[in-house]
């Protein structure tokens, strides 16, 4: 995935707040009731472990904390310097992602994307890092700790790549847009099971990605993207299914407990918003097979 080098970055769409720390708030952690309680406040792309318990959250903890914020509108410009840096990748990224809905949807809302380090304090509740990326419906922003894309790498075993990372970002961008459709409150009490309205919430959200995928050179920002980039976001989304968690974590899989779906069902989600570049394919909540 290579960006336009004279495309220029809308570094407003991003809140850089790395290094500032976050607050106390609600102990979040994976696994168990603190899984479930992550899946009620959070909709995220779906990386807590199950087995490990809560623990609560401190001021100031993570790397870089207390570091002063770095200035990404110096930064992060053009496309050259998007494809130059992690930071301005995922900046052109939401720049993209956004350009492309605002076309689709409505009455469109912008939401920000904010990077943080270690914790940070939502509408939403405190979390940190550990949760993965997750939007916020309570303040309609996208959270991300940039070190999460190594954990997706050195932890699920993902190859990552550029793409990868782009697949991460559209996903949450995806819960923006059913929460603007209002889509998320189809989802009510049920939210844990392979076919859960938790889990057909999160395939559309794979969908919804392969369809900004599908469009992601016309919006302007993006040259190119290859198969070889597809093919990274693909394996991403099998390194964050429900199946493959826990088989890596207990070495046991429970149907029952899923959230987010089994990888084979992200990966067919995210190729059929990418093959049709059509929203309307992308109807989970009728599907009778996920």
């Amino acid at each position: 995935m290579r960006f336009r080098p004279g495309a220029r970055l809308d570094t407003g769409q991003v809140q850089d707040r790395r290094g500032m720390g976050g607050g106390r708030g609600l102990a979040i952690g994976g696994g168990g009731a603190g899984a479930l309680i992550i899946v009620l406040l959070f909709t995220v792309l779906g990386v807590d472990l199950p087995g490990g318990g809560t623990d609560p959250l401190s001021i100031g903890t993570g790397a870089g904390a207390g570091q002063p914020p770095s200035e990404l509108s110096s930064t992060c410009r053009t496309g050259s310097d998007a494809n130059q840096r992690e930071d301005c990748r995922i900046v052109g990224v939401v720049n993209s992602v956004q350009a492309y809905w605002g076309d689709q949807v409505t009455g469109y809302r912008e939401a920000p994307t904010r990077f943080f380090t270690g914790q940070v304090s939502t509408a939403c509740g405190a979390a940190t890092a550990a949760v993965g990326p997750f939007y916020c419906p309570g303040d309609q922003t996208v959270y991300i700790d940039l070190s999460f894309y190594d954990e997706l790498r050195s932890r699920f075993g993902a190859r990552g790549g550029p793409f990868a990372e782009a697949y991460v970002i559209a996903h949450e961008y995806g819960h923006h847009v059913q929460h603007l459709l209002g889509t998320d409150e189809r989802v009510g009490n049920d939210r844990e099971g392979a076919t859960s309205g938790s889990v057909r919430l999160e395939l559309q959200a794979d969908c919804y990605a392969g369809v900004w995928a599908a469009h992601a050179v016309d919006t302007g920002f993006i040259e190119q993207i290859t198969q070889a980039d597809i093919t990274d976001g693909l394996d991403a989304a099998a390194a964050v299914g429900d199946d493959r968690i826990q088989r890596a974590a207990t070495g046991r899989v429970d149907r029952e407990s899923w959230t987010h779906g089994s990888s084979q069902s992200r990966q067919r989600w995210f190729q059929r918003g990418y093959r049709t570049g059509d929203a309307r394919r992308c109807d989970t909540f009728s599907a009778n097979t996920l």
